[in-house]
């Protein structure tokens, strides 16, 4: 059967193959004294609290079951609205937001409406390989800037500047990034869209972990800055629904139509069970669950992260969001014998039972250099992670 030069383009999600071989080798040492850590997943362990369960419950037992219109429920972009102006005191009309299948419907979407054959995306290297390969699904390139720590692993404008060429279309960022937990500063990222808009390009931005933002200094929407900015969101991070399969999309008015008839033709709508479900995520109750676990979070980033460096894992830019160390193994993988950041993730599973992601997934900017843990697991996973890493 031939395969589409499409499809052949989109490289393996790495992070998944790892967790394939984690998962084989945790069912071998499950019954052991060192059963397997998960610290490779983004995915919180915390779930769905339970003013959130209960109204899914209650649709599921009203009937509320039956499609909604494509951009949403109206109740829910309402919703989303006000904690946008509740949180970050920024009005963004209801109108302008569309209710997605997950953060990567939303970026699936935004591609399809605005990417032509051919057209360029500039993206920071390291950064979040699914963000690429919608570009490239969508026929466009997806072009990777390295980057520094000194630029906190984030694209500036003058680096913006320097890469557009005549087929720039835009570029895709992310505040906070995966897999680095770094923000983009407001200042840059306004120099960024002004640079942007002036070669009537697009600026999309990744803020699926905004919510799990822990610094003042980057906790600002994007959408602060201009209504031509465009935002994906999820409930998945900070509203810890993962499977659920939530987000949204927040386009300039004009673009609306054209998404909801992409919307209408490849989704339908999203999960009408999921949408009902995250309506009460916005109830005062569940708001103040979700900042104590935002605390808890960042009480993780806090000690995990002094603990590996003196691992011989050091750290170079602490995260200011989401719940990930992008970590340099370079001293530890000579010191085990091993090349490289996706060799020492294996040595690391295989004698540690420990299972992290090797840079391999993020760019090709010295990610053989870095892995990724993830400090979305419970604390004593953590601490029993770090004494393994000691023993080690």
């Amino acid at each position: 059967m031939k395969i589409s030069s499409r499809a052949e383009r989109i490289e393996p999600f790495y992070v998944m193959e790892v967790a394939k071989a984690a998962t084989q080798l945790a069912k071998e040492v499950a019954s052991s004294d060192r059963p397997m850590i998960f610290l490779n997943i983004g995915e919180p362990d915390f779930t769905a609290p339970p003013l959130v369960r209960e109204a899914a419950e209650r649709a599921i037992r009203d009937g509320s079951t039956q499609y909604t219109p494509a951009c949403g429920l109206d109740a829910l972009r309402e919703r989303i609205s006000g904690w946008y102006a509740e949180r970050f005191g920024v009005q963004v009309p209801a109108r302008r937001i569309v209710v997605t299948a997950g953060a990567s419907a939303a970026l699936q979407l935004a591609c399809l409406a605005l990417i032509e054959r051919g057209d360029q995306i500039l993206m920071p290297d390291p950064s979040y390989p699914c963000n690429r390969h919608f570009v490239s699904a969508a026929e466009g390139e997806a072009v990777l800037l390295p980057t520094t720590e000194a630029e906190r692993f984030q694209l500036s404008a003058d680096k913006v500047e320097a890469a557009w060429g005549d087929k720039t279309r835009g570029v895709l960022l992310a505040s906070p990034s995966n897999p680095t937990g770094t923000s983009i500063a407001p200042d840059e990222l306004r120099r960024i869209h002004e640079f942007v808009r002036a070669k009537d390009g697009i600026t999309l931005i990744d803020e699926i972990y905004l919510g799990l933002s822990y610094e003042d200094a980057f906790s600002q929407t994007a959408l602060a800055i201009d209504d031509q900015v465009i935002s994906i969101n999820s409930f998945s991070k900070y509203f810890n629904m993962t499977g659920w399969r939530l987000g949204w999309l927040v386009v300039p008015e004009a673009l609306v139509p054209v998404v909801e008839r992409l919307a209408q033709n490849l989704f339908i709508c999203a999960s009408t069970v999921s949408q009902y479900a995250a309506l009460a995520c916005f109830e005062r109750e569940s708001i103040a669950e979700y900042e104590r676990r935002r605390g808890e979070f960042k009480a993780r980033r806090d000690w995990f992260i002094p603990q590996l460096e003196a691992a011989g894992l050091p750290v170079p830019v602490v995260p200011d969001g989401a719940f990930y160390a992008w970590a340099d193994c370079t001293a530890l993988s000579r010191q085990l014998g091993v090349d490289g950041s996706w060799d020492f993730a294996f040595e690391l599973m295989k004698r540690a039972h420990i299972a992290i992601t090797p840079g391999r997934d993020f760019g090709s900017a010295d990610t053989r250099r870095f892995v990724r843990f993830s400090t979305a697991s419970a604390m004593g996973h953590l601490q029993e992670a770090v004494e393994r890493l000691r023993a080690l």
